[in-house]
């Protein structure tokens, strides 16, 4: 499924509302003049609020991306691909990306 590359100035958050951050995005290609974000790249999650369960988001990753674009080997992430972050097993939510590069 076609859909907006996720960059580093993406707002992208935890379903609890916490902030998540790309650790390592590549540096190698910009969209928007920022790095894009990878599938398995790294995000840490802060501001999670606890969940009932005492549980809370810490980071997450995006686990499925673009079929046939990708930066040194490796998906890129997309606004409709498939994240989780690791201590809930909840999704990443992509608030906002850059509107113009589109992938498949």
């Amino acid at each position: 499924m076609p859909g907006p590359i996720v960059h580093l100035g993406a707002v992208v958050t935890c379903s609890h509302g916490g902030v998540a951050t790309p650790l390592t995005p590549n540096p190698r290609v910009l969209v928007s003049g920022q790095p894009v974000v990878t599938v398995g790249t790294p995000y840490a999650v802060t501001g999670c609020s606890l969940t009932p369960s005492g549980v809370f988001c810490a980071s997450g990753q995006w686990v499925a991306g673009a079929a046939r674009v990708l930066v040194m080997g490796m998906p890129v992430a997309l606004q409709a691909g498939a994240s989780v972050c690791v201590s809930t097993g909840m999704p990443l939510l992509p608030v906002t990306v850059q509107p113009r590069a589109v992938a498949t």
